[in-house]
């Protein structure tokens, strides 16, 4: 008997490569959310930054188990600033035919006067009273925050928009929105050191480049004909077309929505960071800022997307910091 076929039924990874619709990228809700709303804490699960660049840190290894527990580890760190978000709604979503639907949003009375560069502000705006009578057929509940990057050394001033899911039950959730409705949200009351997250960004864009640099096509010998940074073939003659995501082909690289998961946040600071001579092509960190070990997608300015990690939801390292490097990066 034949053996079957079944071209598209395997992963695609990465396709198709486009441009991001936008420069920063939001989390959906997904069944990790739902898993972290029926449990724990009432709380919100994600928060954001702009990156601001990369130094080391000194710490002591309290890894149980590792042939350096008890040592003192240099360890790169990517640095995010992160003021204050500004609460200026709640969205209500209800149960629908085809997944979650818009029931109702609430919106604070004094806004920010920035987010008019965002959005268009309506006239007539629904209150919580107007609210309270649907809460019945209510099945989630999130935040609306804006960014203030009037108070980073970023340089602009219009704000980045997106919501913010809420863990714990659903009346819990109600409680919490209308408590932080027309305030501000601080990234030490969502996340602590130690903890692991999962961060999300659009990464660099590099432009229009071929298959060399695109897929890591090996370069043909001198020998071939005409051509050397070039595929060899298009693909078999049956079937008579281009195999779409199997073909490697020049387009678009970078600029695309990237995941990294388990990413442990190694420092949490209010103070500032005062780099000698600031951030290359960024400042200074003014005030609020985090320390996420390693390295994350996107340039420097990128607003970056970080969320309680769905895989290590328990685990929480402490993480002893014994200094952090200040030296000058120019």
């Amino acid at each position: 008997m034949a053996k079957g076929h079944k071209p598209k039924a395997g992963s695609r990874a990465f396709w198709p490569r486009k441009r991001a619709k936008r420069t920063y990228a939001r989390f959906k809700h997904s069944k990790e959310s739902e898993r972290l709303n029926k449990a724990g804490e009432t709380k919100p699960i994600e928060f954001g930054g702009y990156k601001a660049g990369m130094t080391q840190v000194l710490l002591t290894n309290t890894r149980k188990g590792s042939v350096t527990q008890g040592q003192d580890l240099s360890k790169p760190v990517s640095v995010l600033e992160c003021p204050p978000l500004f609460v200026f709604g709640i969205k209500l979503y209800r149960k629908g035919s085809k997944g979650l639907e818009t029931s109702g949003m609430v919106w604070a009375k004094d806004l920010k006067k920035d987010i008019v560069r965002k959005l268009d502000i309506p006239k007539k705006k629904s209150e919580l009273p107007d609210i309270e009578g649907k809460l019945g057929e209510i099945s989630d509940v999130r935040l609306l925050v804006h960014t203030q990057p009037r108070e980073s050394g970023l340089g602009k001033k219009k704000p980045e928009v997106f919501e913010i899911d809420i863990s714990g039950t659903l009346e819990n959730r109600w409680k919490y929105a209308k408590e932080k409705l027309g305030k501000e949200l601080d990234v030490s009351e969502v996340f602590a050191e130690g903890e692991y997250v999962d961060v999300k960004a659009v990464s660099k864009g590099k432009g229009f480049q071929g298959v060399v640099k695109r897929f890591g096509v090996r370069i043909r010998s001198r020998k071939n004909k005409e051509k050397r940074r070039h595929i060899g073939t298009m693909g078999p003659v049956t079937p008579g077309r281009v195999l779409p995501g199997v073909i490697p082909q020049a387009g678009q690289l970078g600029l695309q929505t990237r995941t990294e998961y388990n990413k442990r946040l190694i420092k949490i600071g209010n103070a500032g960071l005062e780099i000698k001579g600031g951030f290359v092509n960024y400042g200074e960190v003014k005030k609020n800022f985090v320390l996420i070990e390693g390295s994350l997608p996107g340039p420097k300015k990128r607003f970056i997307l970080f969320r309680k990690s769905f895989r290590k939801t328990d685990v929480k390292e402490p993480v002893e910091v014994k200094s952090v490097s200040l030296e000058s990066q120019q």
